[in-house]
């Protein structure tokens, strides 16, 4: 790939690919939230650690809208916020206030009696208070107090709603006489008619975000003329050829004579693949999903998506088995290209399906995947954490970062290497097969294919040599055959 493509690409993922996917994932969760979260009434509830005073009144700070008069009445009329307070008396027979008033008249009214201000709710519901001093410990009833914009009063249960106005305001709650000493449950929730608009609006800006992507990506990417090869024009197809029965095949070369130091330093070199990686990851993210739309509406993986995709993933083996857990099996340095680069001691092949169920996209990424999923967190390695005491206080803690068995295998490899300068081929080949059984997965995953990964360990530099020790059709039924082709 020339670097002014490389350029585009990246362009393409900064501007386009990013921000879509950001818009996505926050229409997701908004749209989600308002639809899972909401209550019959649309409104969002958080219910706060049980307030507790020993004071007359337990105030909120006050809700300032008069910034911009204009933008804020233009503003409250698009979102059309709704605020509800939930408060329930302990003991039930006690008889509670809950007001909201304008903040001039709360504070002429309170301004000489002791009260807690709350400053802070934590998104567990705990509340933090800024006790407020006053001569008076009692308070007039708040109930005789005329300037409410909305009030509830009584034993138990009690529910106010007001629609949030211009102005500033506070919030109050009290005993009904007001007496000190509160206790109290209360719920705070809001309600607006925007939060659905919102997530949809980034969802559609989201996907043209994504669809400007995929166009400069695929534009990017596209072959040298602008077409793909017809079929008589392409190279040859090598050792390892995808089929319709095994539609993922890996094949790597070990490029000996290895240097016994380089793969000290060769995370460090392989630094601007990772850069470049990065966001052609984010683009494989949104790509796939917009690949999924395809599928399951129509049966089909966009060819241009899917050439795109197996870039990436053939991109991501060359690097991986330059300087990680790939096998460290080269010292040539990877190109940066989405091609298929037969000169390159490692490949990736997928075939391309012309059909692809429409149904198993919904489930075979996540629910049937899952075996596999457990397989390859022992193979690539998972983070454990070890703690004692409560979640807050993980001073007795430490993270632990564990490889997984690949990781592992090439670091022996590798070991081995530096001080003997021979890489072990029986180990290359495991290395290599569990290599395999990885991208076997992940071309699953990625909707690349419906041909469900198998639970086997094929060895081997090429994906010919795990069927060395497996008769041809012809000879199974007595016939003649070519030799197996040589192990490696």
């Amino acid at each position: 790939m020339k670097p002014g493509r490389i350029v585009a690409l990246i362009i393409a993922l900064l501007l386009f690919a990013l921000p879509a996917a950001a818009m996505l994932i926050g229409g997701a969760v908004v749209t989600g939230g308002y639809i899972i979260e909401g209550d019959d009434d649309g409104f969002f509830d958080e219910t706060l650690d049980r307030i507790a005073s020993g004071t007359a009144a337990v105030v909120t700070g006050d809700l300032d809208l008069r910034s911009d008069p204009r933008a804020v009445d233009w503003f409250l009329d698009w979102v059309n916020p709704r605020i509800r307070v939930k408060a329930h008396s302990v003991p039930d027979q006690s008889s509670l206030f809950i007001g909201i008033g304008s903040r001039d008249d709360v504070e002429s009214y309170l301004g000489g009696v002791a009260r807690d201000e709350i400053i802070d709710i934590e998104p567990n519901g705990d509340v933090d208070y800024n006790p407020l001093p006053g001569a008076a410990a009692t308070a007039a009833a708040p109930a005789d107090q005329p300037f409410w914009v909305a009030s509830a009063t009584g034993p138990g249960d009690l529910e106010l709603e007001w629609d949030i106005e211009e102005g500033e305001w506070i919030a109050v709650l009290m005993n009904a006489d007001g007496s000190p000493g509160i206790v109290a449950d209360v719920t705070v929730g809001i309600r607006s008619s925007a939060i659905l608009v919102a997530g949809l609006v980034l969802l559609a800006v989201g996907a043209l975000f994504a669809l400007l992507a995929v166009a400069i990506i695929l534009v990017a990417v596209r072959d040298q003329e602008g077409a793909v090869p017809a079929p008589e024009t392409m190279a040859p197809v090598p050792v390892g050829a995808v089929s319709e029965e095994e539609p993922v095949a890996l094949n790597a070369r070990l490029d000996e004579p290895l240097s016994q130091a380089l793969w000290l330093v060769k995370w460090f070199l392989a630094i601007p693949h990772l850069i470049v990686l990065a966001f052609l990851s984010i683009g494989f993210v949104v790509t796939t999903f917009i690949a999924a739309v395809s599928i399951l509406f129509t049966g089909i993986y966009p060819r241009g998506i899917f050439d795109f995709n197996l870039g990436v993933l053939r991109w991501w083996w060359r690097v991986d088995y330059y300087a990680f857990q790939g096998g460290l099996g080269t010292d040539r340095y990877p190109p940066f290209s989405l091609n298929r680069e037969d000169d390159y001691p490692a490949t990736l092949d997928i075939a391309y399906p012309e059909r692809l169920s429409q149904g198993l996209v919904l489930v075979k990424w996540w629910l049937l995947a899952i075996p596999h999923y457990l397989i390859l967190a022992f193979l690539l390695g998972a983070g454990v954490w070890a703690s004692s005491g409560r979640p807050d206080e993980w001073n007795g803690g430490g993270g632990i970062w564990t490889g997984g068995l690949l990781g592992l295998l090439v670091f022996i490899a590798a070991v081995i290497l530096l001080f003997t300068n021979r890489y072990p081929r029986p180990l290359f080949a495991l290395v290599i097969g569990l290599n395999r059984w990885v991208f076997r997965v992940m071309a699953y995953a990625a909707l690349m294919t419906d041909r469900y990964p198998p639970f086997r360990l094929d060895q081997g530099g090429l994906e010919s040599d795990h069927l060395t020790a497996i008769p041809p059709p012809e000879t199974a039924r007595g016939g003649a055959s070519e030799s197996p082709p040589a192990r490696m």
